[in-house]
């Protein structure tokens, strides 16, 4: 059902302590690899969210007992490396690409077959990017027209599938962690070169589960697992990128001061506080420790004078899902900011580029659209209008901080922030509300 939110105009700053729910990346990724492991896990700070919600649909389809315990912890039975069984019905992966893409890797080694459908913004958003290397491996698998659309079809796999040598050209996490999940079932040591970094929540999770896998420089070796054991708990760390809406709110927001608790901060996640930092916030990380292998700090924000900076395409791969939160914060700097080399960004929940120009022009008149990025002239002056979220979460959220901060807006299909942060509405109002 869809539903708007109206966001008044703050005449205050934004106060106090928030403590935010689990990354949802991590969330995903704890819950297919203890899925493959001879025991069972309980994961702590679940991220109950439509789309991680997802993930565990479709791993209980195929025959992974999970059970949802007290304070968003969840426990799933392991069913081993060869355990999964083939599903009665359709997966589906709803809007998460992470789901449908981390789950192909899988998929592509087990000896059934399985479909795999999603909402209509998935089944619109290109496939081949991890079908081709798992196809290279010996994944039967297949897609509607030259993009490998959804729905898509896993046939069974004959034998071990193969390894390769890949080399990824452009930085994804998704194509990454599909290839490693596949290796474990591979016939040989299968090796990953990376032009650049991207997320390494796989990487680290596969160490912690006892997977064979070893980095050197840029390049990772998968090497095949006959058994998988995981730890007997993961607590997950807060969400950056849902702390990073706050971080800006607090940023550009006067007299505002906030503490945002037991937030991830692992560095291919946290350019969006490094750009930021060169904008001139004011960001400090308290109390840094490691949890589940994981590090995590106490982010403190206070509003400060942010002015434009350039941000290519190095800087992408670790601030891809900040990028509209990102604009937010331009459009409230002194000068200029251009944002090049996200390209990547017109093929997500929609066209974020497209859906940022258009949208956020509502408000202000200082965004130009290119073909891989923005250019955003900050200190305009703000309307209150009336926006489309284009049935991305993202979009959604990072209008409510912008209206907040500007003069007022109405959201339309303001629902769709279920997809990563259902609270993400209660959380803004209680921050209007706290005091440090």
């Amino acid at each position: 059902m869809m539903s708007s939110e109206i966001i008044e105009k703050l005449s205050g700053g934004l106060r106090g302590t928030i403590k935010l729910s689990g990354d949802k990346s991590i969330s995903h990724r704890s819950i297919m690899l203890a899925s493959l492991c001879n025991n069972s896990v309980a994961i702590k700070n679940f991220l109950y969210a439509r789309d991680c919600l997802s993930t565990v649909s479709c791993l209980q389809k195929l025959g992974v007992k999970i059970e949802r315990h007290e304070d968003d912890t969840i426990k799933v039975y392991g069913v081993g490396l060869k355990g999964l069984r083939e599903p009665q019905s359709i997966l589906n992966a709803g809007n998460s690409g992470t789901t449908l893409r981390l789950l192909l890797g899988i998929l592509s080694a087990q000896p059934f077959f399985t479909a795999l459908t999603g909402d209509a913004s998935l089944s619109k958003r290109p496939m081949g990017r991890v079908i081709r290397p798992l196809s290279k491996m010996g994944g039967k698998i297949f897609g509607r027209e030259k993009d490998l659309l959804l729905p898509i079809c896993v046939l069974p796999a004959e034998k071990k599938l193969h390894h390769i040598n890949y080399e990824m050209k452009i930085p994804s996490a998704q194509v990454k962690s599909a290839i490693l999940l596949a290796g474990l079932f591979a016939d040989a040591p299968t090796t990953i070169t990376c032009a650049q970094k991207s997320r390494d929540h796989t990487e680290r999770m596969l160490f912690s589960f006892g997977a064979k896998l070893y980095r050197q420089e840029n390049r990772l070796t998968i090497y095949p697992a006959t058994s998988l054991h995981g730890p007997q708990e993961i607590i997950i760390p807060g969400d950056i990128s849902a702390a990073a809406y706050w971080i800006v709110a607090a940023s550009i927001i006067k007299n505002s001061e906030i503490i945002i608790e037991n937030v991830g901060i692992n560095p291919t996640r946290t350019g969006i506080v490094d750009v930021l930092l060169q904008m001139g916030a004011k960001i400090t990380c308290l109390n840094r420790r490691e949890v589940s292998g994981e590090p995590v700090a106490d982010i403190h924000v206070r509003s400060a004078d942010l002015h434009g900076i350039r941000i290519d395409a190095s800087y992408i791969p670790r601030l891809i899902d900040e990028v509209p939160i990102l604009a937010v914060a331009a459009l409230f700097a002194q000068g200029t900011t251009i944002i090049s080399g996200a390209a990547e960004l017109r093929v997500k929940e929609c066209d974020r580029l497209s859906a940022i120009a258009t949208e956020f022009s509502k408000l202000s008149s200082g965004i130009i659209e290119r073909e891989d990025g923005l250019i955003i002239e900050g200190n305009s002056s703000f309307l209150p209008a009336q926006c489309s979220s284009h049935h991305d979460h993202r979009i959604a959220m990072s209008l409510a901080i912008l209206g907040a901060a500007a003069n007022g807006v109405k959201i339309d299909d303001a629902s769709c922030v279920n997809i990563s942060y259902p609270n993400f509405f209660t959380d803004f109002l209680n921050l209007q509300r706290n005091k440090l």
